[in-house]
């Protein structure tokens, strides 16, 4: 929690001022705590930044503050991100409404700087032992991605479903070292959060693991998005690399059989999934699908980096 720079908190005030008390009790600096007024306005903001906690200060009875609660928790890109809740001087009633809130964790009582901190990293700790968000992206993992791909299927809206992973992100992990190899991944996951929030904000970005990734958007922006993470992503990437190789467009290292090979310049491969139709009916013949589209992804040479959306119907 302090000193990271991705960190950001998102906060809630009602009634009760605890921003400059939150910045020293979490280490980090105040433009990296965002108010918001709603569970919309949070809605619209949250996809900007790598939300690490979303903090409600409130003096009231709580009622509108658990409705709010309710609501984030049933957000798909909000539920993986801790919530806490805190009150100045509760009542018995309050303090009892307050731990039935749905917030992970419910604070209260007069500012201890030294508690709450202890407390909020306790809760931040678990949350990234979760199975449900990705340490390195910060952006949901498998179990947030199939709900929400139940959610759209439910509901029955023409969608796509779209898979990206790295072309050689295996050889350049292992030449360069895991933690450039997890520098990248945040890159990755930089540029398809920013691109798919920034064109349609409705729509979703998931973290598989490694350098796959999933993101669902409706299906008249899925080529447009995905048009615009290929060319990001081709500008971004030579960042990543060490003079001489850019020079010579390639790395030299040992395969997985252990054989020397040279390795390109990564790129990034999307495989689009359209539910135009409606025809889907479960997660599980989306996943079989888009295991095939993605060999077929793969198999398009390079560079630049590349997308493929399946034409064919369903099988």
């Amino acid at each position: 929690m302090k000193g990271d720079k991705l960190f950001h908190c998102a906060l809630y005030e009602s009634g009760v001022k605890i921003e400059a008390e939150l910045c020293r009790a979490l280490g980090i600096k105040p433009e990296r705590v965002h108010l918001f007024h709603s569970d919309t306005e949070l809605y619209r903001e949250a996809p900007k930044f790598f939300l690490g906690l979303i903090f409600m200060a409130a003096g009231g009875d709580l009622a509108v503050e658990a409705l709010q609660i309710q609501k984030i928790k049933a957000h798909p890109s909000l539920v993986s991100i801790p919530l806490i809740l805190y009150h100045p001087h509760p009542t018995r009633e309050q303090k009892l409404f307050g731990l039935c809130s749905g917030a992970d964790e419910f604070l209260w009582g007069n500012w201890d700087e030294q508690l709450f901190s202890a407390r909020m990293a306790m809760v931040l700790c678990k949350s990234r032992r979760d199975v449900s968000v990705n340490p390195s992206s910060r952006l949901p993992g498998p179990q947030a991605i199939e709900q929400e791909l139940r959610r759209r299927l439910e509901i029955k809206e023409p969608f796509a479903v779209c898979y990206a992973d790295l072309d050689n992100f295996k050889a350049y992990n292992d030449y360069y070292g895991y933690s450039s190899g997890d520098k990248v991944i945040q890159l990755v996951a930089w540029i398809i959060r920013d691109t798919v929030y920034d064109l349609c904000p409705t729509g979703f970005v998931g973290h598989i693991g490694g350098d796959d990734f999933i993101f669902v958007v409706p299906w008249a922006k899925a080529e447009p998005v995905c048009k615009a993470i290929c060319k990001t992503f081709d500008l971004f990437i030579p960042t990543r690399y060490a003079e001489k190789d850019l020079v010579r467009g390639k790395i030299v290292t040992a395969n997985r059989k252990g054989v020397i090979e040279e390795f390109p310049i990564m790129t990034v491969s999307v495989a689009v999934l359209p539910n135009r139709q409606r025809s889907f009916t479960h997660i599980g013949e989306i996943a079989h699908m888009l295991a095939d589209l993605k060999k077929r992804a793969k198999q398009v040479q390079g560079p630049p980096s590349r997308y493929v959306v399946e034409r064919r119907r369903k099988y």
